[in-house]
């Protein structure tokens, strides 16, 4: 009698810790891959901008952000498929990993099952010898209420608004380096762009301090402050040109992937200019090429050279103050290895009143040389725009302003 009654409890055990350890070990596995499917739904998103090949890029980002987590006790990848990543124009809508038209698709769902997650305990009592688990997410993109701009600001255009302010884009739009507050001191014109330290002060220090590590509690009705030209800033300027002092530091200060710059000589296209995506118009230099082209290519500010008295000579411009090295060319160079998105930038549109109204993708053409100071950019379209090549951070909520890639299911 006592055995039929061990055995009936050491069933009863061995059900119970079956359920706490195998039960245990699925939502384990449940939160795990989660996380990889909310990786995916959010990097997919980002790349929803309405251009004919979103929904390749969206696939490929969505894959590799998923499949960089882990699951199974963090031992495996998720194996994420392309099958996995489904677009469509709404919430409610249908979603298709081949959704057409590409440029209706605004929401990315990322749907993924893992199976062969074996039962430790409960397959000894009847149970199943291996079990699944699913998980789903959900993404779109929408407007922030606070992002990370750089400390540089655009006035609109005398009498004009939203969205784009009076601007084309790829239109480029020169900036007053000396531009200043306080009495003596001009405002920018209107149409044109300044220093703004965007905490609202006017410290020479948090210019510097935002144009290198970044402020990113902007937000739309900010008052922001005129510090003037302010050249601690140079460095980090050029920099993301791949443009240092005494000798490369493309690790520490980090360039884009690309530091060939536009000037109006060796890139002789009439407004819009098109620096970003265009095709070179007859006279520019032998050189010349879109900004997409030289960052797929590492070209640096020489170009495939390694002077920066090369690339005053492609560009016409005089960089001094003492920089003499160049981030180096090229697939195994210093752009390719250190490079980031540094020269495609969020900046603020401001009113009369330096109070921050709406946002603006630019991108930056040309490093300070130290003579010239008037350093310009190209309009790439309002920040909130669905193909703006802009990719801020920030935390949703807004109601204009950039577009980043939000969690709704």
């Amino acid at each position: 009698m006592v055995l039929p009654m061990v055995g009936l409890v050491i069933a009863i055990l061995l059900g119970m810790a079956g359920l706490v350890i195998d039960l245990g070990g699925l939502f384990v596995a449940k939160t795990e891959l989660q996380s990889a499917v909310d990786s995916c739904a959010l990097s997919a998103a980002q790349e929803l901008d309405g251009n004919s090949d979103a929904l390749t890029r969206a696939t490929s980002a969505g894959l590799t952000a998923g499949n960089a987590n882990r699951i199974k006790y963090q031992k495996v990848s998720p194996a994420l498929t392309a099958s996995d990543v489904t677009f469509s124009d709404s919430l409610t809508g249908t979603f298709s990993s081949s959704f057409s038209p590409v440029a209706n698709a605004r929401y990315v769902k990322c749907d993924h099952l893992t199976s062969g997650i074996t039962a430790l305990l409960m397959r000894f009592v009847g149970g199943a010898t291996s079990n699944a688990v699913g998980a789903v997410a959900v993404a779109t993109r929408v407007h922030a209420q606070s992002t990370c701009p750089i400390p540089v600001a655009l006035t609109p255009k005398s009498g004009q608004t939203a969205p784009d302010y009076g601007f084309q884009v790829g239109e480029w739009v020169g900036m007053v380096y000396n531009s200043c507050s306080g009495t003596g001191c001009s405002s920018v014109p209107p149409g044109e762009m300044g220093w703004y330290n965007l905490d609202g002060s006017t410290n020479a220090n948090e210019t510097k301090l935002e144009m290198d590590q970044g402020y990113c509690n902007s937000k739309v009705g900010d008052q922001l402050g005129t510090p003037g030209a302010k050249v601690s800033v140079d460095d980090n300027w050029n920099a993301r040109f791949g443009i240092y002092k005494n000798k490369s530091n493309a690790s520490t200060l980090q360039p884009d992937f690309t530091g060939y710059a536009y000037t109006s000589t060796n890139w002789t296209n009439a407004v819009p200019q098109n620096a970003y995506g265009g095709t070179p118009a007859s006279g520019s230099d032998k050189t010349a090429d879109n900004f997409k082209n030289k960052r797929l290519a590492y070209a640096n500010y020489d170009d495939t050279g390694t002077s920066v008295n090369g690339g005053d000579k492609i560009t016409a411009l005089n960089i001094q103050g003492g920089y003499k090295n160049l981030a180096t060319s090229g697939a195994g160079g210093d752009l390719a290895t250190y490079g980031l998105n540094r020269r495609i930038v969020l900046v603020p549109v401001i009113s009369s009143a330096s109070k921050i109204i709406d946002y603006a993708c630019m991108l930056m053409l040309q490093p300070i040389d130290g003579v010239h100071a008037t350093p310009q950019f190209e309009y790439r379209g309002n920040a909130g725009s669905l193909t703006s090549p802009c990719t801020p951070s920030g935390l949703a909520g807004g109601t204009v302003g950039p577009l980043i890639p939000a969690l709704v299911q």
